[in-house]
Formats: C-alpha cells, sequence, structure tokens
C-alpha cells in the first residue's frame, strides 16, 4: 500500500509543477527540454556527470530520471540516464561501505535488517530485484549492499540490468510531459505500473523460496 501511495504522490507532485508552471511561472516542459539541450553537444556528458554525483549532492534519482526522458526522449533518454545511475550506484556503494553504519540505522528485526540479510545471503539476485523496481529509495540499496558485503562486481552488475526498465518508464514518462498528450502519459503510468508490480511478486516469491523451512524441507 505504501509503494502505491508513493506511486500517486509523485504522478501528483509531477502533474501539479507542471500546471503551476505552465499557469503561473509560464515555464513550459519544452522550455526545460531546451534548457538542458542548450549546453549542445555536452549536453548528455553534463547529465552523465550531475547524475553520476548526485549522491553527493543529495539530488533525488527519480527527479533527473524524468529529466533525462524530458531532454533526450524515451529512447536515448534510457540510455543516458542507465549510464549515469550505474555511474551513481557505484558512487554511492563506496561511500556506503566508507561510511555504513553512518548512513544506514539497522534495527534488529526491522526492515532494513532484513534486506541487509537477503543480500549477503545472495548479493546478486537481490540488488537485481530491489533495482527492477523503480520507487525504492536508489541510494539505499547502494548503502545497504555495500555494508552487507555484496561484492562490486555483483553489485553493480545487477545494478545496470536492473535499472533498465524502471529508467525507461521513467523515461518514457518524462518525455510524455513534453507534448501532454493524454494517452501517452496514460501508457507511460501503465509501464510503470508494471514495472512496480511484477518485481514485488517476484521478490516475494524469491523470499518464499529462500526460507530457512522450505530449504529444509527440499534437502530432506
Amino acid at each position: 500500500m505504501n509503494r502505491w501511495l508513493t506511486i500517486a504522490l509523485v504522478t501528483a507532485v509531477i502533474g501539479g509543477l507542471l500546471w503551476f508552471s505552465r499557469s503561473y511561472l509560464d515555464v513550459s516542459p519544452e522550455e526545460i527540454r531546451n534548457w538542458i539541450l542548450g549546453f549542445g553537444t555536452l549536453a548528455p556528458i553534463l547529465f552523465i556527470t550531475l547524475y553520476a554525483l548526485r549522491p553527493i549532492i543529495l539530488f533525488p534519482a527519480s527527479v533527473m530520471s524524468l529529466a533525462g526522458g524530458l531532454a533526450f526522449g524515451a529512447l536515448w533518454g534510457t540510455v543516458i540516464i542507465v549510464i549515469g545511475a550505474t555511474l551513481s550506484a557505484a558512487i554511492a556503494y563506496l561511500i556506503g561501505g566508507k561510511l555504513g553504519s553512518r548512513l544506514i540505522k539497522v534495527k534488529e528485526g526491522g526492515k532494513t535488517a532484513t534486506i541487509q540479510k537477503q543480500m549477503a545471503h545472495n548479493g546478486f539476485v537481490y540488488v537485481l530485484i530491489f533495482r527492477f523496481i523503480p520507487v525504492i529509495n536508489f541510494d539505499a540499496i547502494s548503502y545497504i549492499a555495500a555494508t552487507a558485503g555484496v561484492k562490486f562486481r555483483a553489485f553493480i552488475t545487477a545494478t545496470f540490468i536492473g535499472i533498465i526498465p524502471g529508467t525507461f518508464a521513467y523515461a518514457f514518462l518524462g518525455s510524455s510531459f513534453v507534448t501532454l498528450n493524454p494517452w501517452q502519459i496514460a501508457a507511460a503510468v501503465a509501464i510503470f505500473l508494471v514495472f512496480m508490480i511484477v518485481p514485488i511478486l517476484l521478490r516475494k516469491k524469491t523470499v518464499r523460496q529462500n526460507r530457512p523451512g522450505r530449504r529444509r524441507r527440499e534437502c530432506a
């Protein structure tokens, strides 16, 4: 339920900002896109650099991804965002490895502790699953993976693969705000929801399969 509430809030905030900018600030999505693309051939490089440094400047990954789709379109936006997000995850992982408990507070039996144990058991699989879910805090997963001892190669590979579907959903949603075509926005939201539901179901199935009681029965 919390995830659905998050999706609804994000959609409402984005829609509200677009309405406010058009009604009162006279700033259209086209102008935002043109501002980013005004850097010419350097625009993708600057965007990737800013995205990579995002964990340091504490800027939301979702906003950056929507901006990437708005500026570069669904296809090239996905490519550019994936590169920036992967570099961003690597930086967050290194920060998590250095600062550890200062960033992540782990309470015994809490949600963070559960995720940490899951990643310690099978880092690649669980990082992959969590990356498939686009509304989960991007940096938190990087920090937890680092503190759980997930190998960097497994972490970065799972991140690169796992963020592609959600990134496309964000980029497609961002690109739809240029035209404000209601059918395109509806399709973008539908794609976003699909990429939300499937990973959640997959995670629940994986958790059930990896329960100690089930593994003991299978080994008996």
